[in-house]
């Protein structure tokens, strides 16, 4: 870890498998606690040391002194760091720094804490050759001004679950089967289809270990105990018996505000078109339910166009998910999938360096070679615009509308034609 200072602080970095309890304790409630959530346990904490480990996550913290008034343990910064594949092409993944837990204390607001913390292990991974940054946020705009831009997108759906719920006639019937299942039991093959999910999806995430203990059912995270007993699992069966998706999802005495019945998807994973219809037709079909919610659809979601009366489906929001930062221009950019023949030079402002320079940028049969050059940019953007631009969530076009991508109408009508298209990234893992 490079060097870190502040006045009346003491940074450390704590060590996941044989570190200071007291101290390693300190840093999870100091979360707990930036996020609003009630004090830990024992059986939360070893969840919590589970991932860490599991994840070989890197633990970084702020502390004050001890005093009478002070706690010698609980920090007044926490931030968490760990390097995981994300899909950055539907077919080839790239390691990126994935970060998580920042948390500052209001008593040490507006003293630089998150830059230092940001800063210093951004330049670490620099330095360990990762070409990538990512996070999610609760705050939107306190991460561009590191590079960070809003990567991937998010529907909250509520579907009504009634006898408008039918599909169009031409929907195909399924020669497939689902079973309900224990999540205990399914958890072998939850993992299995996500794992594969993950390397067909540009945008995916390779999980973290707490989903493990968290679809399994082992530990409810919202009640902080052993035993999540309201989840429920169902798996959709092809036509020759093999497992393509799954969805986990809850059930309980819960109305929405118009008083409706309510069943919650907790996350949903399908391999083929025909899955994914299947296993929603499955959550229409339950029982003592008039609406079925699920924060974390994709964008452009065939359930919609799939129904007689689309109109049962009620999108509530557009969320950001993912949030992308450019460490190495030259990996980063030509591991992305290109659409198009043709040269550009771009210029990337990035106050951090990081990404900052004239790239020259030649495609030739769909893949890009990405050089440093001496050259005038004939295109330019800011780091955290690049970030919202590399997976493909948001159009070169769009972006220039909106003045963030600069340059001649003609070589911005390069650069859109040679990084422009696919599907949408879709991302439904948080960490």
């Amino acid at each position: 870890m490079s060097a870190l200072e502040h006045p009346g602080l003491v940074f450390r970095s704590l060590d996941p498998f044989d570190g200071d309890e007291a101290l390693l304790k300190g840093w999870y409630e100091a979360t707990r606690r930036g996020f609003h959530q009630s004090r830990g346990n024992d059986d939360g904490i070893q969840v919590w040391r589970d991932h860490t480990r599991n994840d070989s996550v890197t633990l970084l913290g702020a502390w004050t002194e001890s005093t009478e008034f002070s706690s010698a343990t609980i920090p007044v910064a926490t931030f968490s760091s760990w390097t995981s594949p994300i899909n950055v092409s539907g077919g080839a993944s790239l390691p990126a720094l994935l970060i998580s837990d920042v948390t500052v204390s209001p008593t040490h607001r507006r003293q630089g804490l998150l830059r230092k913390l940001m800063t210093v292990s951004l330049a670490d991974a620099v330095a360990s050759g990762v070409p990538l940054a990512a996070l999610t946020v609760s705050e939107g705009s306190i991460y561009g001004r590191f590079g960070f831009g809003t990567a991937t997108h998010l529907r909250h759906i509520e579907v009504d679950v009634t006898a408008k719920f039918r599909y169009r006639p031409e929907v195909p019937a399924d020669d497939g089967s689902v079973t309900l299942i224990e999540p205990a039991d399914a958890w072998k093959t939850v993992a299995e289809i996500y794992a594969t999910f993950q390397e067909r999806t540009r945008g995916s995430v390779t999980r973290p270990q707490f989903y493990e203990p968290w679809l399994s059912s082992a530990y409810d995270f919202d009640g902080d105990s052993k035993g999540e007993s309201k989840q429920r699992a169902v798996l959709h069966l092809d036509a020759s018996g093999t497992p393509d998706g799954y969805a986990i999802y809850k059930t309980a005495d819960e109305r929405n505000d118009s008083g409706l019945r309510m069943a919650r998807v907790v996350d949903l994973v399908a391999l083929t078109p025909a899955a994914y219809l299947r296993l929603w037709r499955f959550l229409a079909d339950i029982d003592l339910v008039e609406r079925v919610a699920w924060r974390r659809a994709p964008v452009q979601d065939p359930l919609y166009w799939a129904l007689a009366e689309p109109f049962a489906v009620k999108s509530a929001e557009l969320d950001d998910m993912l949030w992308m930062r450019v460490l190495d221009v030259p990996a980063a950019l030509q591991a992305r999938p290109w659409y198009a023949a043709g040269e550009i030079v771009l210029g990337v402002d990035d106050p951090l360096g990081h990404a900052a320079g004239a790239w020259r940028i030649a495609v030739r049969d769909g893949l890009a070679e990405v050089t440093p050059t001496d050259a005038a940019p004939t295109v330019e953007l800011a780091a955290d615009t690049l970030g919202a631009l590399y997976l493909g969530g948001v159009d070169v076009r769009t972006l220039a509308a909106a003045g963030r991508v600069t340059g001649s109408p003609e070589a911005i009508e390069a650069w859109a034609a040679m990084a422009d298209g696919g599907p949408l990234p879709y991302c439904i893992t948080g960490f």
